[in-house]
């Protein structure tokens, strides 16, 4: 019997489309022998959609066109059934639309990969793949990350955080932190976005003021960071979980400028090369997302370089407590050689599997051990004691006005 899972995607993000690429080209590319993939569209109002043209990225072109052919949803545990039950429901007949076992979310950015939308499947009680609830939320907050890699043995630059309540209360103080911790250039990133959305350099106080402006455009929350100046990034991507865990080759991303920018990543903006005999994006059917990055496959670095790299790309992985795929991001300082862990995404756009292909795994593959790490977790969880019983309430008198909330 084949595994029904639900492909979940969307969702309220400012990286919503890439998503639905994401999404679709992993669907494209999961075992049609081994699986049942029933897709489930999220809006950016965080409604879910599936059936009618939600698995054809050409419906996407005019979506309110393409949920006027779909059955809205909602999922539901059912006595320990999970369903995606019509919504409204009707009052005759079956409102079960599909029967899931297992949920697959690719989902990209805030309220949906930070640990928001696992944290749902986990209430619900679904298996889902990928991280959980907490290297979610982790991963996710770029200020945390470095606290949690403290003492790991792997590099971060030092920041300093501000939420937007104070910047406006406190503008030139802030500012003037900043500079006075770090020297200019100095970068400003939204805490908790992925997709290099609202990230901007600052020379000078003037600039510094307007980056900080636009990165509380897209956060309530950014930190600050010295810019390296001459430097090169280098990605890696890591499968597994906390017990077993590897790393896929690495690659060099090509900008069209300073940094890395979502028309790089996801428009092809760069100018740089990809490496002789790639299928980026052939074998999916659906062109787009992080396999249209102008990059070098095989890093062009030294063998040593190489191997470091993918050594702290799989201890941070570890020491964050990540499990199924995702792709960890380095800083190259040109001058003193140190390599700083960047960040980390928890479902990397595409799933990372043009890093993968070059070590002869496939995208059906890496797939597969996505799906088998997340049924291996579900399994472990089985036999935890998450309940006990207890005649606590049976035996509890009630509420007193005067008493209420004291021992």
């Amino acid at each position: 019997m084949k595994l029904r899972i639900g492909l979940f995607f969307g969702g309220k993000s400012v990286e919503h489309e890439v998503s639905v690429i994401s999404a679709l080209q992993a669907k494209a590319s999961l075992s049609k022998e081994k699986y049942d993939v029933i897709p489930v569209y999220i809006t950016k109002n965080g409604e879910m959609y599936t059936d009618g043209g939600v698995g054809d990225i050409d419906s996407y072109k005019d979506i309110p066109a393409l949920l006027r052919t779909a059955v809205r949803v909602n999922l539901i545990n059912d006595c320990g059934k999970f369903y995606l039950y019509r919504y409204p429901a009707k009052k005759f007949g079956d409102n079960r639309v599909r029967e899931l076992d297992i949920a697959l979310p690719i989902v990209h950015g805030t309220n949906v990969e930070d640990g928001a939308f696992q944290g749902f499947l986990q209430t619900v009680g679904i298996p889902y793949a990928g991280c959980d609830v907490l290297s979610s939320a982790v991963g996710m907050d770029k200020a945390v990350t470095k606290a949690v890699l403290g003492g790991s043995g792997v590099n971060t630059l030092p920041c300093l955080c501000f939420r937007l309540t104070r910047f406006l209360k406190e503008r030139e103080k802030v500012v003037s932190e900043i500079a006075a911790a770090f020297k200019y250039p100095v970068i400003i990133k939204p805490v908790n976005l992925g997709s290099s959305v609202g990230i901007k350099i600052a020379r000078d106080a003037g600039e510094l003021a307007g980056a900080l402006e636009h990165g509380f455009m897209f956060s309530t929350t950014v930190i600050a960071e010295p810019a390296l100046t001459d430097f090169y990034e280098i990605n890696c991507s890591v499968a597994g979980d906390c017990d077993s865990a590897s790393a896929s080759e690495c690659e060099r991303p090509v900008s069209s400028g300073e940094i890395l920018n979502y028309d790089d990543k996801y428009k092809g903006g760069g100018k740089g090369k990809i490496s002789a005999g790639s299928t980026f994006g052939k074998h999916t059917g659906v062109k787009g997302g992080m396999a249209s990055l102008k990059r070098v496959i095989p890093a062009d670095i030294p063998d040593t370089l190489r191997t470091e790299i993918r050594r702290l790309a799989v201890t941070a992985f570890k020491r964050l407590e990540c499990s199924g795929v995702a792709r960890i991001d380095f800083l190259v300082d040109n001058v003193t050689g140190t390599v700083y862990f960047n960040e980390i995404n928890t479902i990397p756009g595409s799933l990372s599997y043009y890093l993968w292909e070059p070590l002869g795994v496939s995208y059906a593959q890496l797939l597969d051990k996505i799906i088998e790490l997340s049924l291996k977790r579900e399994k472990e969880k089985r036999a935890v004691n998450f309940s006990f019983d207890t005649d606590i309430l049976k035996d509890f008198g009630g509420f007193s006005s005067s008493k209420a909330g004291k021992e």
